[in-house]
């Protein structure tokens, strides 16, 4: 076990979901009014929480016109949309293999809502595989850290001991700022040179090596 706390991103971590994300986005602000929105654009805010990531998107959008997109794209992601949202392959043994592991601690960092994250647990099943979850709604969004401190404190775990893994420079940049030790995985949104800018401890190009890496192997 190489750290005591690994925390996880979610979306373009764990989940391949990110074709749905921009397809739903993409909608949302057609339906808002709002025009075409580019998808790597929509790939590149994945990650910030739902407000931050469409004032990135959309910049001078008034407050009614944002909200409007907001709960357009909330109505797509759950009612509107049917893009298969799949785990990444081998992620739910690796996940299997830490939760093996005496005293080891898994939690969640998240852009999506609490009650997105919810859902998404009781549809995969996955919830029970953590023992702490933030979202960006009940904390403050990426890249600032107030979520890790959050998570730290509730594990009782110091900050020495614990790692945050993602896909993006939001993710790895959020622990920086803490001096939190980060992992960088390709396989999400943010481009390998990108998430160098950061330092992680580890880059990993496939599930596998993760899981590996984070077992001490």
């Amino acid at each position: 076990m190489r750290y005591r706390l690994v925390i996880f991103d979610w979306d373009g971590t764990l989940m391949d979901s990110v074709a749905r994300i921009v397809d739903c986005m993409q909608a949302a602000a057609r339906d808002a009014g709002w025009g075409h929105l580019e998808p790597a654009a929509v790939r590149d805010i994945i990650g910030l929480g739902l407000p931050e990531a469409i004032a990135t998107l959309c910049p001078g959008i008034d407050s009614d016109r944002a909200e409007l997109l907001r709960s357009r794209y909330a109505w797509h992601f759950v009612e509107g949309n049917d893009t298969p949202m799949r785990f990444f392959p081998e992620v739910e043994a690796g996940i299997a293999a830490l939760r093996g592991q005496d005293e080891q601690r898994l939690a969640v960092a998240t852009g999506k809502s609490r009650r997105g994250l919810d859902r998404v647990f009781r549809e995969s099943g996955s919830g029970r595989w953590f023992h702490a979850s933030r979202t960006a709604d009940e904390t403050r969004s990426k890249p600032h850290p107030q979520m890790l401190e959050e998570l730290l404190a509730e594990l009782a775990v110091p900050v020495e001991e614990a790692v945050m893994v993602g896909d993006t420079a939001y993710d790895l940049e959020m622990a920086r700022a803490i001096s939190m030790d980060r992992v960088a995985v390709t396989w999400g949104v943010h481009a390998p040179t990108r998430l160098a800018d950061s330092r992680p401890a580890f880059t990993a190009e496939a599930v596998p090596h993760l899981f590996d890496w984070l077992q001490g192997k």
